[in-house]
Parts: C-alpha cells; sequence; structure tokens
C-alpha cells in the first residue's frame, strides 16, 4: 500500500510538471496565448519570446521551487519540526540585508536615485543583487552558527537563527529608513520574482539541484535516526555533529540559492513537505526527493497563474504562493481537528 501511494505520487507529480511546463509556455503578459508556441519554429519574434523569456522562466520557477521544497523538508526534518521552513538560519534576513545594501550603493552612486527595473536597479546590477542575496544568504547562516557555538544543538540553533533573523532585518530596516527610494526595490525582493530569470539563472540552479539533492538523499538515513531521538541515533553509531553540520550546509546552499535568484518566496518550503507527508508518508530518503518536485509544482503553478490571472498586470509570485500554502495548510488544520 505504502509502495503504491509513493508511486501515485510520483506519478502524479511528473504528470503535473509536464503540463505546468507547457502552460508556462503558453502563459504571457496578455494572458494565455499559444500563437508563439505554435509559431515558434517560424517565427524569429515568438522564437525570443518563448526561447529567451517564457521558457527560462518556466525552468527557472520549477527549480527555484524544487531548492525550497528540498530544503524545507531538510529543516523539518532537522529540527524535527513540522512548521519548520527554510528561512529558519538567517538565511532570508541576510539575502534581504544584501539586496538592501547594494540597493543602497547603487543610490549613493547615481545621487540618491534608484532605476526602477527588476529588483529597482539597472539590469546591469542585477549580477551584483543576486551575488549579494547569496552572500547575505551564507553569512546569516554563518553569524547562526557563531552564535549557537555550532550545530550540536538543534534548540539553540533555530533560536539564533530567530535571533540573528531579527537583528539583520532591524539592520536593514535602518538603511531603508536612510534612504526611503530603496523600499521598492526591496519589497519586490520580498515578494519573490521569477520575472528576472534566465538560461543563466537556470544552470546555477539546476546545478544546485544536482548537488543538493543526491547528496541531501544519501544522508536521508541520519534524519529517519534523529526522528527517533538523539540517543538512539549516538545508538546506532551515527557521526550526529558531522551530520548537522553537512545538513546546515546544504540547508544553507538550496536556501542561498533559490533567494539570490528568485528572493523570498514564501510558504513552499513549508508545505511542499506536508504535501508529501499526506499524500505519501514515507522515509526521509522518499519524501526529500518528493518534496523537492512538490516545491517545483507549487512554484510554477503559482508562476503560471501569477502571469496570466490579472494580465496584463502580473501579481507578485510570492503572494500567490503565501494564499495557495497558507489555503492548504489551514484545511490541513482544520481537517486533522475535526477528525
Amino acid at each position: 500500500m505504502a509502495a503504491r501511494e509513493r508511486r501515485r505520487l510520483s506519478w502524479g507529480l511528473g504528470i503535473a510538471t509536464l503540463f505546468l511546463l507547457v502552460a508556462g509556455l503558453a502563459a504571457g503578459s496578455d494572458g494565455w496565448s499559444w500563437v508563439p508556441l505554435i509559431s515558434a519554429w517560424s517565427s524569429p519574434e515568438s522564437s525570443l519570446i518563448v526561447g529567451q523569456i517564457r521558457a527560462p522562466r518556466t525552468v527557472g520557477a520549477w527549480l527555484v521551487g524544487a531548492l525550497l521544497g528540498l530544503a524545507g523538508a531538510m529543516a523539518q526534518g532537522l529540527f524535527r519540526n513540522p512548521l519548520a521552513d527554510p528561512y529558519l538560519l538567517g538565511s532570508a534576513s541576510g539575502a534581504s540585508l544584501g539586496v538592501v545594501w547594494v540597493l543602497w550603493v547603487q543610490a549613493a552612486l547615481t545621487g540618491g536615485s534608484v532605476i526602477s527595473s527588476g529588483w529597482g536597479v539597472q539590469t546591469g546590477l542585477q549580477l551584483g543583487l543576486v551575488g549579494a542575496a547569496f552572500v547575505g544568504a551564507g553569512l546569516g547562516v554563518l553569524l547562526t552558527l557563531v552564535l549557537a557555538g555550532g550545530a550540536q544543538q538543534t534548540s539553540r540553533l533555530l533560536l539564533s537563527g530567530v535571533i540573528v533573523g531579527v537583528v539583520l532585518g532591524a539592520l536593514g530596516d535602518l538603511i531603508i529608513s536612510a534612504v526611503p527610494s530603496l523600499l521598492r526595490g526591496r519589497q519586490v525582493f520580498l515578494l519573490g520574482a521569477t520575472g528576472l530569470l534566465g538560461w543563466g539563472s537556470c544552470v546555477v540552479l539546476a546545478v544546485g539541484v544536482l548537488v543538493t539533492a543526491p547528496v541531501a538523499w544519501r544522508l536521508a538515513r541520519a534524519l529517519d535516526a534523529l526522528s527517533l531521538g538523539a540517543d538512539t541515533a549516538h545508538s546506532l553509531g551515527l557521526p550526529l555533529p558531522r551530520l548537522r553540520w553537512a545538513w546546515v550546509v546544504l540547508l544553507a546552499l538550496a536556501t542561498g540559492l533559490a533567494v539570490s535568484q528568485a528572493g523570498l518566496i514564501g510558504f513552499v518550503g513549508l508545505a511542499a513537505p506536508h504535501v508529501v507527508r499526506r499524500f505519501a508518508p514515507a522515509t526521509q530518503s522518499f519524501t526529500l526527493l518528493a518534496s523537492a518536485g512538490a516545491g517545483g509544482v507549487l512554484l510554477l503553478m503559482a508562476d503560471v497563474v501569477a502571469r496570466t490571472v490579472w494580465a496584463p498586470q502580473e501579481v507578485p509570485v510570492g503572494v500567490l504562493t503565501a494564499l495557495l500554502g497558507g489555503t492548504y495548510l489551514i484545511w490541513l488544520l482544520h481537517r486533522r481537528v475535526s477528525l
């Protein structure tokens, strides 16, 4: 029965991914438009629209969601808390502070003005924003580890992540208070943005998935042991300190890559593991990989809806993920309470 549920979920995620990939190629600023997709082979303009705008955004959205789903499953397994999400270790506030710092520097170089484009800057500074977000996320996690004295005690690590998140968030707010023109760029980053994803971003994200997912799958046995308690894991001969460090590094890498490319997209990392456990409860090795697939499906679905629901105006994808993920979790909580 359990094997059948896993196969059913795997097939469902695979079919949903293929359907949404096609839908992503047909979803544009004017709503649903199949003409560019059909004429992509014969029209240079349609080929540009599909091949350089819609396709990388569609693939990139799935990859970002996969990294967030995988990171969410790792966080929930590491902290043994179903409410844990990928941003608990200070990566979100660190990435946000990095973006604000780059916007601040750009405003200083241009005499206090911020040229609106993407996250609030010229396209030429997009790489700087991506790098600053990734470095900021890494520094946030590093500060959390320093404050917690390592990764040995998960409760202290969790508390340190909350403290670091508050402090770095306050620093970002302080800069915004001094230069209010940075608020728009920071707001776009906080709401998430998949519109700037190109093939270069897809390559980076794909490498991130191909690096983190196999290693996480290989180390999944440690999370299964941790779910039984630290004493049981020790009795099985597992080197818990080194394994916790490995999980923290993997979590930081997956989250940092996703955040640096698409901003802070909420609820995907929280909801994806719940979807997997709801339909196919299994060991961590399956849950981790299936959560990556579920995260990709959730974010890609939200991205397609964001492009088309109020076309030509686009809804921030982070708003839709919060609505979809939050609604599902509310329904799940209500159902369990009712039972």
